[in-house]
């Protein structure tokens, strides 16, 4: 999750620390003596497709290369956000083409290894179903590979529209905006009804409600014209594509919409799952389970996004909490369709893009997951599990997401390699550590490779080392690329950059 922001962090220390807080719950993970109860009444509850945690003996599709200690880690600068918009034509364009050309000259120059691009649906297919338009990143593709730059690639499906005030976004495609002004069940819904338009709900993946193909079928023929599009650049040019998996391309639920003013950190976040289709699936399943009076709703008291853990009862230790046996079934349906979805899509990604991964130096295939920092030292991780990862002081929630990435041979990106414990909000009972920790140890353990990336701007010497001792654990394989968010006029100040050019040559040399 990287959209907390690194201003709000600080502003909040104070806050924060002014609020009392009934300390019940909120202790540190590392003191927590082994929980007893048994869940094992409960059979998992996606029936027959139910997603289940691979042997470390299951084969892994994930490419096994040899030790990667001690290689250098290739960087990858992220193109500003405002590099795209729409003539009045409605054609797309880049914008700034001048200051581009002359900013990638001196990202080369520093020894950048290559620009990553965000590749937006909103943009190739935007006026109507199967009309692609590449024109854009093909003259873009044109002038980073005349600059002897690589490129990483993120097919985005979401939007970023309410991104910033400042800047003009990109929208879902046209026509999909037009279905979702008939139908807004096909967007994502909080416990109030509200929907959030940046990205389609996984209740509608494999329902034809798009000029009668399903999400999925959309994405699947997005990527597939992507790969035919550029099968020259593949493996070669271009060396990772990041297939994007929900809001701001991150496997999660849009539980913390900092874009548009209703959440703000460090809240709890909410529940996303009131669209009609997902109530459908909840409602199937809990008759299912013979549990009818689970059937019609989300959890109650579970609060609103800007609550604390101890303000809400369901993130307690109570009756009707997250660890009551109805809170475990919720919990693990909610999870569960999240994985289903990456699984899903990495699937028919994988399909598309791994002839090319024996290919020159071969293709990467990516995907982003949130690191949800904030309360991670509380029992129940609320803002984990409102974005959809059930992880919590009593169970591993990233195990069983490492092993649907290794199956389909996708490395997973993570953020946050420029954060330190001690400069979060005590109160807040962060550990952006002790989170990527954990996600570094389940990826070892199910054979994922790692890539990074940072969610604030950091220029100062304490954030760059930060991102240098993560990509470059000398306990762990060295992350195998970074990607450094992201390219805007403050990089080249001079203040700046002379913290930068060591840092992007350091990463640049082989230990």
């Amino acid at each position: 999750m990287d959209r907390s922001g690194w201003r709000a962090n600080a502003a909040l220390k104070g806050k924060a620390e002014r609020r009392k807080f009934n300390r019940k719950n909120l202790r540190n993970v590392s003191t927590i003596p082994i929980f007893k109860r048994s869940f094992s009444r409960w059979r998992p509850v996606s029936g027959k497709s139910c997603i289940l945690s691979m042997d470390v003996r299951e084969k892994s599709r994930s490419t096994l290369f040899e030790s990667s200690k001690h290689k250098r880690v290739p960087l990858y600068v992220m193109m500003p956000i405002d590099s795209f918009g729409i003539d009045t034509s409605g054609a797309p364009r880049i914008r700034k083409m001048k200051a581009l050309t002359i900013s990638l000259k001196a990202l080369k120059l520093a020894g950048v290894h290559g620009i990553a691009v965000e590749v937006w649906w909103g943009i190739v297919e935007r006026f109507f179903p199967h009309a692609y338009n590449w024109s854009l990143y093909e003259e873009l593709f044109k002038l980073v590979s005349e600059m002897g730059l690589k490129l990483q690639v993120a097919l985005s499906f979401h939007s970023n529209v309410h991104l910033s005030s400042r800047v003009q976004g990109v929208s879902l495609p046209q026509w999909i905006i037009e279905i979702g002004r008939e139908n807004k069940d096909i967007y994502y819904r909080d416990q109030n009804g509200f929907p959030n338009v940046d990205y389609l709900t996984l209740g509608v993946d494999n329902l034809p409600l798009f000029s009668g193909r399903t999400a999925v079928e959309c994405y699947e023929d997005f990527i597939s014209s992507f790969a035919s599009k550029f099968d020259s650049l593949m493996g070669t040019i271009i060396e990772e594509v990041c297939v994007g998996l929900g809001p701001s391309g991150e496997l999660r639920y849009p539980a913390h919409p900092f874009e548009d003013g209703r959440w703000q950190f460090p809240g709890i976040g909410a529940f996303q799952c009131y669209d009609k289709y997902m109530m459908e699936d909840l409602r199937s399943v809990a008759w299912q389970e013979g549990k009818p009076d689970w059937a019609n709703k989300g959890p109650p008291n579970v609060g609103d996004y800007n609550s604390f853990p101890t303000d809400v009862p369901f993130f307690e230790d109570g009756d009707g909490s997250f660890l009551s046996d109805y809170g475990h079934f919720f919990l693990e349906w909610y999870s569960d369709r999240l994985l289903r979805h990456a699984d899903d899509i990495l699937g028919v990604a994988g399909n598309l893009l791994g002839k090319y991964s024996a290919k020159s130096q071969g293709l990467r295939m990516v995907a982003k997951i949130g690191l949800l920092y904030w309360w991670y030292q509380t029992l129940s991780h609320p803002a984990e599990l409102t974005a959809g990862y059930y992880n919590t002081a009593f169970r591993d929630g990233y195990d069983s997401l490492a092993s649907i990435f290794s199956r389909h041979g996708a490395a997973l990106q993570i953020s946050c390699f420029e954060m330190l414990d001690n400069e979060t909000p005590q109160a807040c009972l962060c550990s952006p550590e002790g989170l990527l920790q954990q996600i570094k140890n389940a990826s070892k353990k199910r054979v994922v490779e790692l890539t990074g990336r940072n969610a604030h701007e950091r220029f100062d010497e304490a954030g760059l080392k930060q991102i240098y001792s993560n990509c470059y654990d000398s306990q762990e394989e060295t992350v195998r690329s970074f990607t450094y968010f992201r390219m805007n006029d403050k990089i080249f100040r001079v203040e700046n950059w002379n913290n930068f050019v060591p840092f992007v040559q350091r990463m640049s040399t082989d230990l």
